[in-house]
């Protein structure tokens, strides 16, 4: 029995005693969350765009990535890392609103505006597609009438489209800025 009470007394006392190492060390105050916003999980291997990610979502930590800075939790909140309020990081790049939310003034255009701008530059390459595929037709159709003027349709309808989507493009600006003043854009 004795040997019991002694057993079980100094696990006891290591358990305490761990505990209050634990506590005094410097690194219990270091604590890190499994991953990060931009796919970095430690000891995994660094996602290739988390550079760009980083840049987006947390601007002010570290570029080694030995130091954790985004894996970082606050010890007084004790929440996981934050990104910088109002940015998005997806496949097509950082998406920035500058505001925290949608209630906030100018919000939603600055997202329209981004959203906007991709449509736009979809629509003009696109255009360009079409340039050259009716120019190759052209090139290749060897005096043909038929296929010299379905390669002239593709050449004429690629200009119109792509002076349509230029127009749209500064209609729509000049319309929110100037008319409408709407912030953002």
């Amino acid at each position: 029995m004795k040997k019991i009470f002694i057993s079980l007394f100094f696990f006891l006392s290591l358990f305490v005693f761990n505990q209050q190492v634990m506590g005094l060390t410097p690194a219990a105050a270091n604590r890190f969350a499994a991953c990060d916003l931009c796919g970095y999980c430690p000891p995994d291997r660094i996602p290739s765009a988390w550079e760009k990610c980083r840049q987006c979502l947390y601007p002010n930590a570290s570029t080694n990535t030995a130091t954790k800075g985004t894996l970082k939790i606050d010890p007084v909140t004790n929440t996981g890392p934050t990104p910088q309020p109002g940015r998005q990081y997806t496949v097509i790049g950082c998406i920035q609103t500058d505001l925290a939310s949608f209630s906030q003034e100018g919000a939603a255009a600055s997202v329209v505006q981004v959203l906007l701008n991709i449509i736009f530059s979809a629509i003009g390459a696109i255009a360009f597609l079409y340039l050259m595929y009716g120019s190759f037709t052209v090139l290749t159709s060897q005096a043909e009438p038929e296929k010299l003027n379905y390669g002239k349709r593709l050449i004429y309808g690629a200009v119109v489209g792509l002076i349509f989507s230029l127009m749209s493009a500064f209609i729509v600006n000049f319309i929110a800025s100037g008319i409408l003043k709407i912030p953002g854009f």
